[in-house]
């Protein structure tokens, strides 16, 4: 192996260096990191660089391998964390991202399952789309029963993913989508509503022109049954897209891919229509494609407050040329993946860095003036981009599929099929030292725990340099500014610079979208990009963005309001002690309403009374029939904590996931309500499940909430018999149609600091936990 020898110097942070030492360098046995950072750019420098033995036996591989190393070291650019994890070593699963076919048919359901694990496994994260299985209560010939629908096979890979950790590092996120005109919209509008349910999914509805149009004129529009593309029923589009904005405004999902938009720009039609896109929504992909990406540092393209255009051409150049190796070199867990990824060879050429590129130019995030400078930027990107492609291609071919092209019309012979995506880039940032994807700066300064557990501010440098060279700089303004985030209120800092270093909650959300629609004119596959509001906004505020996205042509949209679910945003000081403070059961009323339900377990009948307050359930009591011993006492243990939770705001839903399926030694073998009884935890669980599901139902109801007659889907009778069948699956769905949870602070399930929604993804800036 080549030995590299000018290379550059490295330079990274202290937290880049926990990041990588956690994810990315090689470990022992032990865990102990055997190689450093200068190690592993050299590892994949190397490894990439050997693709160019497949088109050139005479190239020096070390040149080109020290050509990748500098560009690298220098964090110039940056590929996908699979690249850097695994390029060189056993496993040399390079891909970031795929997409699985789930057709209508149990063989094809548990196939998706299977690979979705071995994908997870290999450190990438998956796409799919649920459209083609049939609806809820659905004929199902095989077994003349009825179908249980999209949404509980959801709930299997749900599960699945759980089980996993993704590339030996973090759990797998999945993306799932469902097309607008399926006969169970409403059931997947809401399948986040409980947030324990689909934890391992991100959900977007793939809305078509028709929809949208409808929704426009406020007019009907037609479901479709996938089994045999029948129409079945019609909705009110407005109503449908309103519920798809108040549950964005809860909890954050769906978010809504514009399938036709998406199709628009399909390079190759004639191998299908894309469904699906990957986790976090920029690489919309056929069945079984996966795409490599990489971002280039646009904060080192800046000198002097100008672009340097003949810097950022020549990593362009190089960065390309870089993926498309990447393509060769990597090894793809199926082989329906391998054949589709070097027929299409699609890459994912980003950036990140933006917010701070602007910040060396002296330019405030949604100014006139930045928003030309994207646009510069991004067309000069495809630009230089697509005519590397064409270079490689008269080197190396064309794509196999280029006859399958739009561009065989064109006469445009490219080497891939997309070049351009716009990644979350949530780690990789970190290890860049800039800011992430498109995004504005989440906050200008904020705490950071460093060695030995010791909690410091850390604050952007280019804040830091500008506030020692005008002279506003004070310990005590940098202890207010990370209290804050937001130099918005903050005394002693000239209107300048508050202008320049603005937060993303400081810019109007539709500024966020305008931003996103012009990169997304000039990138090939699509933009992942978070619209952060406030938790004070409305769900207008929502449903304007969501209108605008569409008319200005993006490809899909991402929302998140501040503190909308248990992975609340927590940024500054303030919020953190918001946190912080304990959180005290309210006190139990004089008078309490309730029922009580006998339930057969193993050891007995079981006696289990929920009472409630004006806010909902309050306490539970358990008596065994046969009293005494210690199960009456573990069971009186049980009762107390549960009851004590219920009053302190607890979501009653996630109690009973902890408790549901707890197994004794004696499970009862009487079947009940709900299934098997396990143990008595289990069923505690289940009759607070059964009270909860009739106290949200009774709650619905006496608010107006419940569906009236118009708002019911009209489903017309089909007995045609069905090509594709799948057996029935016993799971049920349960639909929270009201905001019953209280929400909480929602900390990093490995370093336990605090999460930020960034570019469609939920990332750690503190140890580089992402779920994307």
């Amino acid at each position: 192996m080549p030995t590299l020898k000018n290379k550059v110097k490295l330079q990274i942070t202290e937290n880049a260096l926990k990041v990588l030492k956690r994810r990315y360098l090689k470990k022992d046995e032990k865990g102990k990191p055997i190689e450093n950072p200068e190690d592993m750019f050299e590892r994949v420098a190397l490894n990439i660089a050997e693709a160019e033995r497949l088109y050139d036996k005479t190239v020096s591989i070390g040149e080109v391998a020290e050509k990748f190393y500098n560009m690298m070291v220098s964090l110039d650019f940056l590929p996908n964390s699979p690249t850097l994890m695994n390029a060189g070593r056993e496993l040399q699963q390079l891909a970031a991202c795929f997409v699985l076919p789930v057709d209508d048919s149990i063989e094809s359901i548990f196939d998706a399952v299977k690979y979705t694990a071995l994908i997870h496994k290999s450190g990438g994260g998956t796409g799919f789309s649920f459209s083609r299985l049939r609806p809820k209560n659905d004929v199902v010939k095989s077994t003349k029963g009825i179908s249980s629908g999209p949404v509980s096979f959801m709930r299997i890979f749900d599960t699945a993913t759980e089980t996993i950790i993704q590339g030996g590092t973090r759990r797998g996120a999945n993306m799932g989508i469902l097309n607008v005109h399926h006969p169970d919209i409403l059931e997947f509008i809401n399948s986040k509503s409980e947030q324990h349910i689909l934890t391992n999914f991100n959900i977007s509805v793939a809305a078509t022109n028709r929809f949208m149009q409808a929704v426009l004129t406020d007019d009907d529009y037609e479901l479709i049954n996938p089994r045999n593309n029948k129409v079945v029923g019609t909705l009110k589009a407005r109503k449908v897209f309103d519920l798809i904005v108040e549950r964005a405004w809860q909890y954050g999902d769906p978010g809504i891919i514009f399938i036709d938009e998406i199709n628009r720009y399909n390079p190759t039609p004639a191998l299908g229509e894309i469904e699906a896109t990957n986790p976090c929504g920029e690489q919309p992909l056929l069945p079984y494609e996966a795409c490599n990406l990489g971002s280039i540092n646009l904060k080192h393209m800046v000198e002097n407050g100008k672009v340097n255009w003949d810097k950022l051409r020549d990593i362009v150049h190089l960065s390309i040329h870089f993926l498309d190796n990447v393509i060769d070199m990597s090894k793809y867990p199926l082989k329906e993946i391998e054949k589709m990824v070097h027929g299409n060879r699609k890459i994912g050429l980003g950036v990140m860095g933006f917010a701070d590129m602007l910040i060396k130019m002296g330019v405030p995030y949604n100014s006139d003036e930045a928003f030309d400078i994207a646009e510069k930027i991004g067309r000069f990107i495809r630009e230089e981009a697509d005519k590397e492609s064409i270079v490689l291609a008269e080197k190396r071919g064309v794509f196999p599929n280029w006859d399958k092209s739009i561009y065989v019309n064109d006469g445009l012979k490219f080497r891939n099929a997309t070049r351009t995506t716009i990644a979350p880039t949530g780690t990789i940032s970190i290890i860049a030292g800039c800011s992430s994807g498109i995004e504005p700066l989440f906050a200008v300064s904020f705490k950071r725990n460093v060695l030995d557990n010791d909690v410091l501010p850390e604050t952007n440098p280019l804040f830091l340099e500008v506030a020692e060279r005008e002279g506003f700089y004070s310990d005590d303004l940098i202890r207010e500014i990370a209290k804050k985030g937001s130099l918005k209120e903050i005394k002693g800092i000239p209107t300048k610079y508050k202008n320049i270093f603005l937060t993303a909650h400081d810019i109007p959300p539709i500024d966020h979208v305008k931003m996103q629609a012009i990169f997304q004119k000039y990138i090939d596959n699509a933009v992942s990009k978070t619209v952060n509001f406030p938790n004070s906004a409305t769900v207008d505020d929502v449903r304007n963005v969501y209108l605008e996205a569409y008319k200005l042509k993006c490809k899909g949209i991402t929302v998140y309001r501040d503190g909308s679910r248990d992975t609340q945003v927590l940024t500054t000081g303030e919020t953190e002690e918001k946190k912080a403070r304990k959180r005290a059961p309210r006190q139990r009323p004089i008078i309490t309403r309730g029922i009580t339900e006998k339930i057969q377990t193993g050891c007995g009948n079981l006696y289990v009374t929920i009472n409630e307050d004006e806010y909902g359930p309050c306490e539970v009591f358990a008596r065994m029939g046969k009293a005494g011993g210690c199960a009456a006492s573990q069971l009186d243990a049980q009762a107390r904590l549960i009851s004590m939770a219920l009053r302190a705001n607890v979501d009653p839903y996630s109690i009973v996931k902890q408790l549901k399926g707890i197994r004794c030694p004696s499970p009862s073998l009487i079947p009940q309500r709900g299934g098997r009884v396990l143990s008595c935890s289990d069923a505690l669980a289940k009759v607070l499940e059964h009270y909860l599901d009739e106290f949200y139902r009774r709650k619905a109801d006496k608010e107006g909430n419940a569906d009236s007659d118009e708002d019911r889907i009209e489903i017309g009778t089909d007995e045609e018999p069905d090509l594709y069948v799948h057996e029935q699956l016993d799971l049920d769905l349960k639909i929270d149609k009201t905001a019953h949870t209280k929400t909480i602070a929602g900390m990093c399930p490995e370093c336990g600091n605090i999460l930020e929604h960034e570019g469609g993804c939920v990332v750690c800036h503190f140890c580089g936990y992402s779920k994307c």
